[in-house]
């Protein structure tokens, strides 16, 4: 609205102006307000304390105050000179906002503001990660990346597996090829017993965790110091269907890889051979692979001898000459049997 710009509201979101404090304090409060209740505070739109709600553009949602905590305290980490004084009233801003948030949940029957929460940190991902598993009941299931695993990792999530499996949790897990040969697993499938099934494929997806089919957490940043906890249905679902496609192409860890049919050509060095034909280069492959750039280039050394190729053009060419420039697919999950010894679900 003219003569409301932003310029007449000079002001962060940890000291919003009296009429910006009500129209958020009242969003927060009933999960939405109207699109008019906004015009005389543009400021709430500019710093995205509201936005549009996709089911109806003439309403406002509120940006949960969690979520505003994160934004806030990182921006005001960022502005050292000012840190000490604006931490502590973002912190009492975010906190009196979160209070008023805590009402029943008639008022927010919807469940905006907490479809999908960024937990910013090791100790919030934790934490919620403990949540989860207090109340699951029924089913874990995981995608768990990169090659072999390391023993901290493993012990990392041990107490929340042991927890699952003294409630009677199932739990199916999903790896790449390269975490058979880590002993840690081995050892820490032994002690999860029959509660757990695991399978392996070449690649999988990045991380995800899914607790009953109704909450999933995945990285939200490289290094994983960041998370989403998603509780969207729509979100979780699709989640769950990735999960389960994956799952019937996957070979059941006891079982063993199926064999190329080429002499001298191991099955790793078949999925780097279709890779390599994809055009991908050796660091993403052994990315993909979950093994590193060294034992990835030991690999396509091998290659090369037992096609006899002398250099990368020429490898190309051998690897479609002999076929492996498309992964042969493996049986149907349901057609293979044996008792699957597997690991736990959250680590």
């Amino acid at each position: 609205m003219a003569g409301h710009g932003t310029e007449e509201h000079p002001h962060g979101a940890d000291r919003l102006c009296e009429a910006g404090d009500r129209v958020y304090s009242r969003a927060v409060r009933r999960g939405r307000v109207p699109r008019t209740d906004a015009g005389p505070v543009p400021c709430l739109l500019d710093l995205a304390l509201l936005h549009p709600d996709p089911d109806d553009m003439d309403w406002l949602v509120p940006t949960s105050p969690q979520e505003v905590m994160t934004r806030l305290l990182r921006g005001v980490y960022d502005e050292v000179s000012a840190s000490q004084r604006r931490v502590g009233s973002a912190v009492a801003a975010v906190e009196r906002y979160a209070g008023l948030g805590r009402q029943p949940q008639a008022l927010t029957a919807s469940g905006e503001g907490s479809a999908i929460r960024v937990l910013d940190g090791l100790a919030r991902i934790q934490a919620a990660m403990d949540e989860a598993t207090e109340a699951c009941t029924t089913e874990v299931l995981t995608v768990q990346p990169g090659g072999i695993r390391r023993e901290a990792e493993l012990t990392e999530g041990l107490h929340r597996a042991l927890a699952l499996r003294g409630r009677g949790v199932r739990m199916r897990d999903l790896y790449t090829h390269v975490a058979r040969h880590g002993q840690g697993l081995l050892n820490y499938l032994e002690l999860m017993g029959d509660t757990v099934e695991a399978r392996t494929l070449d690649e999988v997806i990045d991380r995800l965790i899914l607790f009953d089919r109704t909450v999933a957490f995945i990285p939200a940043n490289a290094d994983r110091t960041m998370a989403l906890e998603l509780r969207s249905p729509a979100l979780v679902e699709y989640l769950v269907t990735v999960f389960e496609r994956l799952w019937r192409l996957a070979i059941p860890l006891t079982a063993p890889l199926p064999d190329t049919g080429i002499e001298g050509i191991s099955h790793r060095e078949q999925s780097i051979a279709a890779l390599l034909a994809e055009g991908h280069q050796d660091a993403v492959i052994a990315e993909r692979l979950g093994i590193s750039v060294r034992t990835c280039r030991a690999h396509i050394a091998r290659l090369s001898e037992t096609l006899g190729a002398a250099s990368r053009t020429q490898l190309g060419v051998r690897i479609a000459q002999a076929g492996l420039d498309g992964l042969r697919r493996p049986a149907p999950a349901s057609a293979l049997t044996g008792g699957d010894r597997e690991a736990p679900g959250p680590r």
